[in-house]
């Protein structure tokens, strides 16, 4: 087997990575909530007020900062009125955009902040612009928020909750250059600086506004918004997706071969083009940085499992998943100065998704472990990379760098190093100078890996893919020197 040598310098500090580039999402979408998230109080599976218990304690572990809810397009479709009361007399719905289900509705705001509050997370609201009012809006701010006595803070407490939530993350729309009413970035400027006039703060409750930004390379979108609405808003969305063909067929989740492997991670790394070309324009009109970019949308779209309900997005998660999830996760630490928040698409059961569900049963994907072993990095202080120098992977003539490499140093001191080596066939020596450490210290290592490229975790076999311990690595005053498998995401932990 072939073994490359790259050399990562790491030095000075740069910033604080968020721990909001590692949320995630939660739409109305498929088997996500109902199934996925909520099963119901009357459920024989194990649950919390409705909530699965299995699913509160895996994202309990990986300490997951925030969740965005109800969508997606479902959200430019919601209205939250629908949501609230007594179940059995809440309007049932057809979810258009996903499959045209009935909603029933169930899963509203009072199950969703709960979930929040099981899970110890922040809630992220997109509010609907494409077919609501800003009446609607005004008052579902005023129902979550205010304390006093007012009809919405009254119906509030009829429905059970007696104080109000705390509610920082509001988006104002969502992908309203397509669902969300298919408007011209001129348009939306306007009606965003209309309805975010309507989202208020009451009492202490300070509301971060989130305009709806662009989808991928669409960078006039950007400047519009910044030039015409960049002081109405706190932060701007983008979306990008790792789709390794076209948006008709997309590839399968799972029969693939090196070509699609490659190209895959190739269209993965051009996060670093999406993020770096929107933070430019961004700059332009903020150069204190003000404006956060939301990246809340993010991860791999295939063609939907066959057998499945084309509609309910569900696809497998393989160990392709994990090294385009560890990659794009770097990327988003290097950009944390203007980077404050991303959303993997979706937490159970759709697209990229952390949680498999099937009834009772229930499995972690090899996306799931990646966020686990990068957990390390929120809240910490970035610390600068400089590939001195790197080997290339190299596929019917086209090279990508082989290692994707962030580090970072916490509150006590710890340096937690994430590396990725993206090449399918050769292993990497990577040789880590950590300038500033009067020595080294102690060195612990996990290892995300497999033999196949297509390797996955089933109901039958739910430990294919998982973390192993990583014994390939040795080190001397400030050097660490580590051998990567191929196809693999590792973290070393110097305390």
């Amino acid at each position: 087997m072939a073994l490359s040598e790259t050399s990562i310098r790491i030095n000075a500090a740069q910033g604080t990575i968020s721990r909001h580039i590692y949320g995630h999402f939660a739409e109305h979408l498929g088997r996500c909530i109902y199934e996925g998230f909520w099963v119901g109080e009357d459920s024989p599976i194990p649950n919390t007020r409705g909530i699965r218990n299995d699913v509160i304690a895996a994202l309990r572990k990986l300490r997951i900062p925030l969740l965005r809810w109800p969508g997606g397009c479902f959200a430019d479709e919601y209205h939250w009125e629908d949501g609230i009361g007594p179940r059995t007399g809440r309007k049932r719905t057809v979810n258009t955009h996903w499959g045209g289900v009935i909603e029933n509705n169930h899963f509203g705001t009072h199950e969703f902040l709960q979930l929040c509050e099981l899970l110890n997370c922040e809630p992220y609201i997109a509010g609907n612009v494409g077919s609501g009012t800003m009446q609607e809006m005004q008052d579902w701010i005023e129902y979550m928020t205010f304390a006093g006595d007012s009809s919405m803070a009254d119906w509030r407490r009829a429905n059970g909750r007696q104080t109000p939530w705390s509610i920082k993350y509001f988006g104002v729309g969502n992908e309203n250059w397509g669902c969300g009413g298919n408007m011209r970035p001129e348009y939306y400027a306007d009606e965003y600086r209309r309805y975010q006039t309507f989202v208020r703060n009451y009492g202490d409750n300070k509301i971060y506004k989130i305009a709806c930004g662009a989808s991928d390379f669409n960078y006039n979108w950007t400047e519009v918004l910044m030039r015409e609405a960049g002081r109405y808003m706190d932060g701007l969305s983008v979306h990008y997706y790792t789709v390794p063909h076209t948006w008709a067929h997309k590839g399968s989740a799972l029969e693939f071969n090196e070509d699609e492997w490659f190209i895959t991670l190739q269209k993965a790394l051009r996060m670093e083009e999406v993020v770096t070309k929107h933070s430019e324009i961004m700059d332009r009109y903020d150069p204190q940085k003000r404006i956060g970019l939301i990246v809340d949308e993010w991860g791999t779209w295939y063609d939907a499992e066959v057998g499945t309900n084309p509609g309910f997005l569900y696809q497998q998660n393989s160990l392709r998943d994990a090294l385009v999830a560890g990659v794009t996760l770097n990327i988003f630490n290097a950009h944390c100065d203007r980077v404050h928040m991303a959303n993997l698409a979706q937490t159970i059961n759709v697209l990229q998704a952390l949680i498999l569900t099937d009834n009772d049963k229930f499995l972690l994907t090899p996306t799931y472990h990646v966020f686990d072993l990068y957990q390390v990095h929120q809240d910490a202080t970035l610390l600068e990379t400089n590939v001195e120098n790197s080997a290339a992977y190299e596929h019917n003539g086209e090279s990508l760098t082989q290692i994707s490499v962030s580090a970072s140093q916490n509150g006590a001191g710890a340096v937690h190093v994430t590396l990725c080596n993206i090449d399918s066939r050769a292993s990497a020596q990577v040789t880590l100078t950590l300038d500033g450490l009067d020595a080294i210290r102690p060195v612990t290592g996990r290892i995300l890996t497999a033999p196949d490229m297509t390797a996955h975790n089933t109901f039958s076999q739910p430990e294919t893919v998982k973390p192993a311990a990583l014994q390939t690595f040795s080190f001397t005053a400030q050097q660490v020197t580590v051998q990567l498998a191929p196809m693999s995401v590792a973290v070393l932990s110097i305390v």
